[in-house]
């Protein structure tokens, strides 16, 4: 077991950047889709997953822009309802998006 021993009596004080988490920013991501408009997204992790989910909504029809750690997301013109297997296949993840397709297609 590890331990850190800490010596000198004087108080601990710092600051430290916390980056947004990978499994609540990739449903937030697919939910963007029922919104059918602008989603604003903040703090989202700058990883392959999260950014495999971004090129599948791209495909799907949705605008994702990215600007100073800001992600807008428009899906007001989702067309298409396949994603790409090769998109697929580079994220376990990706079932998240599949309910909201679904809902998205029986409301068009």
């Amino acid at each position: 077991m590890y331990s850190y021993i800490i010596n000198g009596g004087r108080k601990i004080e710092g600051e430290t950047y916390v980056s947004g988490s990978k499994n609540a920013s990739l449903p937030i991501i697919a939910a963007s889709i029922l919104n059918c408009g602008i989603t604003k997204l903040y703090n989202v992790p700058n990883i392959h997953d999260t950014q495999m989910m971004f090129e599948i909504l791209k495909k799907l029809g949705c605008k994702v822009k990215k600007n100073n750690g800001k992600i807008v997301i428009d899906s007001s013109n989702v067309t298409n309802f396949e994603i790409p297997n090769d998109l697929m296949r580079q994220m376990r993840s990706s079932v998240v998006i599949v309910g909201a397709m679904i809902r998205t297609k029986q409301k068009s």
